[in-house]
């Protein structure tokens, strides 16, 4: 059987650029080398996109900006693949596949999603619809309003209404109180949040939050346990164990989740079996409702003085560092990540041929 031709895409032009590079590292050197002829390709944090033409063993020691190939993925339907560029010397690259680890904007988003789906090249994880709805906080949060599922009380804060922020201020503290926490409505890995106590600090942290988006929200504080579920599939959809965090500081920020070694994972958590089927149900249930495909991680509280179950957010690309909960979770079900990658690319190709079948 000849091998698939799988594209890494990663890096990235969004606040996790860092991020994406170890996720990508760890995938590559978890693929099955036997099935797969792999192709990463590196987009710099100023939109450029090189080529790999080195060893992949070598790859965590590569310096991208200096010895990639420029490279682009081909929009044109039938020229599925790369277009490697150097000086004035074109070579094209047949492609089958593409794991786009890309997280957060201008990758987690829709929007690599598009140009894949105008090259009709299958690719792992959610479509174009689900994958910007979301990224998106605020409408994640309208739609899972809609099927009914408890999360925080919480405003929202475009950036132009800063001119009043003495009202937004009373706002918030007539409608959520403090302590409250500020979150940019399209960043991951917990950038620009953070935790306010008083009006000075929530106009700090609104102020660092609209550094990474030009939407704010800023939730109710809640005194809860952080847990998260791993959900795979695409129709036919599974749910993992349960996982915790345990953070090393007042609250899971990108300092304590990928800097501080004191943070821990606990899998599975230790929870009931009730709040630990309710929060499986309501992932798939949230999976379901955004038109997810192929993976997503669903994080919750579970308050710690009534034990109520608060959705928090859903990553359509999780993280897939050493320290990453999603391929942790399927591990504790006894899948291996190199037997993780393999569904999920299977599950892109099961994709791709149930969109050509509705053409």
């Amino acid at each position: 059987m000849s091998k698939k031709v799988v594209g890494i895409l990663f890096g990235g032009q969004s606040s996790e650029h860092e991020i994406s590079k170890i996720s990508a590292s760890t995938i590559i050197k978890n693929l099955n080398k036997d099935k797969y002829t792999i192709f990463p390709i590196y987009i710099t944090k100023n939109g450029e996109w090189k080529l790999y033409d080195g060893d992949i063993e070598n790859i965590d020691n590569t310096d991208w900006e200096k010895y990639s190939a420029n490279a682009i993925i081909s929009p044109d339907a039938s020229q599925k693949g790369i277009i490697r560029i150097v000086g004035d010397k074109i070579r094209f690259i047949p492609i089958d596949v593409v794991i786009p680890v890309l997280h957060g904007k201008c990758g987690e988003d829709g929007t690599v999603q598009g140009l894949l789906e105008l090259a009709k090249i299958p690719y792992v994880g959610c479509g174009v619809l689900s994958s910007a709805i979301s990224m998106d906080k605020l409408y994640t949060k309208i739609v899972v309003d809609s099927i009914g599922i408890e999360q925080a009380k919480y405003n929202v804060i475009y950036k132009y209404q800063l001119n009043d922020i003495e009202n937004i201020c009373n706002n918030i503290e007539n409608n959520l109180g403090f302590p409250c926490f500020i979150k940019p409505v399209n960043a991951g890995s917990s950038k620009g949040v953070s935790k306010a106590n008083n009006k000075e600090e929530l106009i700090n942290g609104i102020n660092e939050a609209f550094l990474y988006d030009n939407k704010v929200l800023v939730e109710e504080f809640i005194n809860a346990r952080e847990l998260e579920c791993a959900i795979l599939g695409n129709y036919e959809v599974k749910a993992s164990d349960v996982g915790e965090i345990i953070s090393a500081t007042e609250f899971y920020d990108f300092d304590s989740k990928y800097n501080n070694k004191e943070s821990k994972t606990l899998i599975p958590a230790n929870i009931s079996s009730e709040i630990s089927q309710t929060i499986r149900d309501n992932a798939i249930k949230i999976f379901k409702a955004l038109d997810g495909r192929g993976l997503s991680r669903v994080d919750f509280f579970v308050d710690k003085d009534n034990s109520r179950i608060i959705f928090n957010e859903i990553n359509t690309f999780p993280g897939f560092t050493s320290i990453s909960m999603y391929h942790m979770l399927w591990r504790e079900k006894g899948i291996s990540m190199t037997n993780l990658l393999d569904e999920l690319i299977n599950l892109a190709f099961d994709e791709f041929e149930n969109k050509k079948v509705m053409e």
